[in-house]
């Protein structure tokens, strides 16, 4: 009797679980996707950069995107800025500390819809600290690639006070102001192929 009672819990348990999830996974495929981001520098210009390696999961549901969800590892060290030095520098003790720190993580806590579009909200691990943080997104589309899989696109944009993560190094200029600008604009283009 017990082990009727238990084996009908657990089935009960597995389709509780399926039925809120009904969507799909998907892997983030990096060759055709990019992790973005630009500070002001001097007060005058913006210096872009890249992370080049990153790993993800999606499971999207098409049909109620706010049963939706996303999972996203980026290897701090890959930061690429299209200079040796400065890139050295950022991935050193001075900001991201890599050897320290070498992940930076991402896990989706809700996605919600309204009237001005899609939102994610979820947790950013970065330097050692977490934080909630909100990204408006866009779902661009589904598609079959070339190899008959099935293809999902995003974009996405959001903006990060780096001194809420303890990245706080900088200098002042001779004629007043800093080197560096505190926002970090982040920019995501995300392609996920079906699992």
């Amino acid at each position: 009797m017990y082990r009727k009672m238990a084996f009908r819990s657990l089935v009960i348990g597995i389709l509780v679980s399926a039925s809120a999830f009904a969507g799909d996974k998907y892997a983030i495929d990096p060759v055709h996707s990019s992790v973005g981001f630009s500070i002001r520098h001097l007060l005058i210009s913006n210096v872009k950069g890249d992370f080049n390696e990153f790993s993800g999961t999606i499971e999207f549901d098409e049909a109620d995107i706010t049963k939706s969800s996303v999972d996203v590892v980026i290897k701090t060290a890959s930061i690429d800025t299209d200079n040796v030095n400065r890139d050295q520098h950022l991935a050193s003790a001075d900001f991201f500390d890599a050897e320290k720190f070498p992940e930076i993580t991402f896990k989706s806590s809700k996605i919600e819809k309204s009237e001005n579009g899609l939102t994610m909200t979820g947790l950013l691990t970065m330097h050692g600290v977490t934080k909630e943080i909100i990204i408006p997104f866009e779902f661009i589309g589904k598609v079959k690639d070339p190899m008959n899989n099935e293809v999902v696109g995003f974009e996405g944009k959001t903006t990060l006070d780096r001194k809420e993560f303890g990245i706080t190094w900088n200098k002042t200029l001779d004629e007043g102001g800093l080197a560096l600008g505190n926002e970090v604009k982040i920019e995501l283009n995300i392609e996920a192929v079906k699992m």
